[in-house]
């Protein structure tokens, strides 16, 4: 057991390097309800195991979650799912597949964290921010004159920057951050054949070596690097002139080496780890993009179903017209007091409103897909939800009073609150920051370097003989012993050695160091006015917004009245009918001129809901105004109850 006090030592001194925190971490869960343990930062998962092996096997990551929420099944009732507008939002906060895959940004940023933290370099994060699908168009013309604008309204604002990727690193190397351990060991033989045999008196000298080395080495932000190292030599020889045999050597060596002009200081160093610590903000931001784009796409897809809901109540309304219109002209006909072409018209009349009740429906069905794709994560695959139709129960926001929100005000609240914005910011942070390594690059090499190596020495005393006579030898007793008498020269510092010195390395021209500060220098300009940018586009976009809502009020205003003249109109039309002064040509074209009217009305409602929509979206008040909670939207389970109706 003797033989291994040396290695159990550097065991210890192995253990005494290394990082503090080694306590097993507290589970934790995922948003899939899967458990799964989780490092000192948050949403990294390691393997399970102890300290010293779960940092070699794979962490385990839970699969992919394709069930829809209980809430979906329990929502659907004798085959209808009647939906509110916070039903929409709350299956979309569990179920919709975007924001799913928003939810993999932090845990990736985190685990991008974890590598700056090691000193590696950064991988980047996502920052595409998907739209909601368009609605279902209308079919019929210009009678319903409802186009969905879910996707145009959703996509607003949506980001497009990187997030401050760095997949190839420019400037000063960064040093790894992980300690690092190695030990090498071996054994062999020599033989060696003497042309002189005067010396030693054998023909052959022959020895047997067992060697081993083990240590530790440590980089630090400073630009510093320590490493504390052991090396053993046991050596047996034929030798009968070492006073010593077998004999081992070791030597402990602490070198320490201080980069003193590149890659000096912990803002060179760091700077991958500011970045990191930064793109957790800008995943988070992206993540609550994500969110909000999706919120806002459900509200405009939920108004459009409504509209498509009210078109076809309208279309049915001027068929059932039509229809009694064209019953009454029969009975006339029959009696002889209106001419047989007069029913063909009638009959035609039918015809078209028939088509376009069709059509209508048809749009309708659409967007119900379209809806229940929105708010389920395998789509229609489900027969359930394939078969079930969706009954909207809010109502089209009606305008009332006057408009009074204020254009400045708006925009003020949309500079304050749009998460855009903010990842703009943090891309012009995050180019300054890795300017400082390009920055760095350009100073000559300057390292300092200190080693201190503690030697020992220690045998028997040799018993080998020379012609069959024993050589005497008198070893110092200093040398006499085993392990323990090498350990302690060592630890004693019997045997010292010192040494300090420098190395100093100046390139003569310098050209790729000053070209990537320049390149670098000129992306950060070129980032700074990528964030102008983006605040004069949320300016545009909210003031276009803001004119939209005044002009879908207005409009609704207009059509308002077109239908109250129409309606009136056709009851003009149809008491001048009666009395014989007018044509049957007329009430069918002041038929059809009602239905337009009221689904231009329809339409103008559904265009006023989107243009609220839009404007929360610009000013970055979705969230806010469906009381939308980022951390349930990010375990994916809602607070929102199903209503007792429902279950």
């Amino acid at each position: 057991m003797r033989r291994y006090h040396p290695l159990i030592a550097v065991a210890l001194v192995a253990l005494m390097m290394c990082p503090a925190g080694l306590a097993q971490a507290p589970a934790a869960h995922s948003s899939t309800g899967v458990k799964t343990s989780y490092s000192d930062d948050p949403q990294v998962p390691v393997a399970p195991g102890s300290f010293f092996t779960r940092h070699y096997q794979r962490p385990a990551i839970a699969p992919i979650n394709m069930q829809n929420s209980s809430r979906l099944d329990a929502m659907i009732r004798a085959g209808k799912i009647y939906l509110s507008l916070e039903d929409a939002i709350a299956l979309a906060l569990e179920n919709n597949i975007d924001i799913e895959v928003a939810r993999y940004g932090p845990q990736i940023a985190q685990s991008d964290f974890l590598r700056a933290k090691a000193g590696g370099l950064l991988r980047g994060v996502p920052s595409a921010v998907t739209a909601t699908a368009s609605s279902a168009s209308s079919q019929s013309g210009s009678g319903s004159g409802q186009t969905g604008t879910g996707s145009s309204s959703a996509s607003a604002g949506v980001g497009s920057s990187t997030g401050g990727t760095v997949i190839t690193q420019t400037g000063t190397a960064i040093p790894n951050l992980d300690p690092g351990f190695f030990f090498a060991g071996g054994f062999g033989h020599n033989s060696s054949p003497q042309s002189n045999t005067v010396t030693t008196g054998l023909s052959s000298i022959s020895y047997d070596y067992r060697a081993w080395q083990g240590g530790i080495q440590q980089s630090f932000l400073t630009g510093s690097t320590v490493s504390l190292g052991y090396n053993q030599t046991r050596v047996a020889t034929n030798n009968p002139l070492n006073d010593l045999n077998p004999n081992t050597s070791a030597a402990a060596t602490l070198q320490f080496t201080q980069h003193l002009l590149q890659g000096w200081g912990l803002a060179v160093n760091n700077r991958n780890i500011r970045v990191a610590k930064n793109n957790l903000r800008f995943s988070d931001l992206s993540f609550e993009q994500q969110v909000t784009t999706t919120v806002a796409g459900v509200a405009s897809l939920y108004w459009d179903l409504v509209s498509f809901v009210e078109d076809v109540k309208v279309k049915q309304t001027a068929l059932d017209v039509a229809k009694r219109f064209y019953e009454d002209n029969k009975k006339q006909v029959e009696i002889g007091t209106l001419a047989p072409i007069e029913v063909v018209r009638a009959e035609a009349n039918v015809a078209l409103a028939e088509q376009d009740v069709t059509n209508s429906e048809t749009v309708l069905q659409q967007q119900e897909t379209i809806v229940k794709d929105a708010l389920s994560r395998n789509g229609v695959a489900s027969p359930s939800v394939a078969s079930a139709r969706v009954i909207p129960t809010d109502r089209l926001t009606v305008p009332e009073g006057e408009y009074t929100a204020k254009l400045e005000e708006l925009v003020e609240l949309a500079l304050a609150s749009r998460p855009d914005l903010a990842q703009a910011k943090i891309n012009v942070e995050n180019a300054k920051i890795g300017l400082s390594g390009s920055r760095s690059a350009l100073l000559p090499t300057l390292d300092v370097q200190g080693t201190l190596t503690n030697n020992g020495l220690t045998g028997d005393t040799n018993t080998q003989t020379l012609n069959g006579q024993v050589i005497p030898h008198t070893p110092d007793a200093y040398f006499l012993g085993g392990p323990g008498n090498l350990l302690g020269q060592i630890f004693r510092r019997n045997f010292p050695n010192y040494s300090i010195g420098f190395q100093l390395s100046m390139p003569i021209r310098n050209r790729s160091a000053q070209a990537d500060y320049i390149r670098d220098s000129l992306t950060v300009r070129q980032t700074e006015l990528g964030e102008q940018q983006a605040i004069k586009s949320v300016r545009v976009n909210v003031q276009n917004a803001w004119i939209a809502v005044i002009q879908a009020r207005a409009r609704y205003q207009s059509v308002l009245k077109a239908r109250l003249l129409q309606e009136r109109t056709l009851d003009a039309e149809n008491k001048k009918y009666a009395l014989g002064a007018s044509t049957a040509f007329l009430v069918v074209q002041t038929q059809r001129d009602l239905a337009t009217a009221r689904a231009n009305e329809v339409a103008a409602l559904a265009a006023y809901s989107r243009s609220l929509v839009n404007l929360d979206l610009q000013t970055a008040q979705v969230l806010p105004r469906y009381h939308v909670e980022l951390a349930e939207a990010k375990s994916g389970k809602s607070s929102r109850a199903i209503p007792a109706s429902q279950n």
